[in-house]
């Protein structure tokens, strides 16, 4: 089954990937590794797919699957928050499962250099936006110098095309954020989402930021992309520690 890895110096105990359209049992136009029972796919085939994604990769336990609405919401990744209305979740209890569906929106993956908390997070540029980097940092024991931070596979900065409005709201929280958005058609702008999230990490004091080479929307062989083709599947990005 081909996943994506981190490509970061985690501690031997972490462990995370973010998964792709390959190797499921889904049909068109969800083939074939859709793990998002949201979208429209047969039950029977997400449910395949999740048990094929538990026993391929050995996990501890079931992932700690959210209701993801585009918020800052972060919440510890145990079962009493199973299918809540959030978009991150974290845990410092080995072998809990935290977890994140995207097809565009930015997968971010955290764990602090000693292996002993992790985060998973859903960077939609509402969630961005909104400031679910730094909220998902309060519920975290680390300083910001602790943390590795990894950006998984999401749209790239020449398929993200946004209103004047989106550009207008980042550049309000950090100025510097302009250099995230170039022209696009009219007064539209391409914004480069990976830039935004390594410009929020800094600011928050996070250095170790690593990943952002992909684009979603220009790989269909490997990727989901909601943008390009409306109904789709889900990736998962997951972490947890042993």
């Amino acid at each position: 089954m081909n996943v994506i890895q981190p490509n970061w110096p985690a501690p031997a105990n972490i462990h995370g990937f973010t998964t792709t359209r390959l190797g499921g049992v889904s049909e068109a136009p969800y083939d074939s590794f859709n793990l998002g029972d949201h979208v429209g796919d047969s039950e029977a085939h997400v449910s395949q797919n999740r048990q094929l994604l538990a026993e391929c990769f050995n996990l501890p336990s079931s992932p700690i699957w959210l209701r993801q609405i585009h918020s800052p919401v972060c919440v510890k990744a145990n079962a009493s928050h199973l299918h809540n209305e959030a978009d991150g979740s974290y845990s410092r209890t080995p072998g809990e499962v935290c977890a994140v569906l995207t097809a565009d929106c930015l997968p971010i993956l955290i764990c602090n250099k000693q292996g002993s908390e992790v985060a998973a997070l859903h960077g939609g540029w509402r969630g961005l936006f909104a400031g679910i980097i730094a909220n998902a940092l309060t519920m975290l024991d680390s300083s910001p110098e602790e943390l590795l931070v990894w950006l998984g596979p999401a749209i790239g900065p020449n398929a993200f095309e946004v209103g004047p409005e989106v550009r207008d709201n980042f550049i309000s929280l950090i100025p510097t954020l302009a250099e995230a958005f170039k022209p696009g058609n009219g007064d539209r702008w391409y914004g480069d989402i990976y830039g935004i999230a390594r410009q929020q990490c800094q600011a928050l004091g996070i250095t170790a930021i690593y990943g952002g080479n992909y684009c979603t929307v220009s790989t269909p062989d490997l990727f989901y992309s909601y943008r390009r083709d409306g109904t789709t599947g889900r990736m998962a990005s997951l972490i947890w520690m042993t």
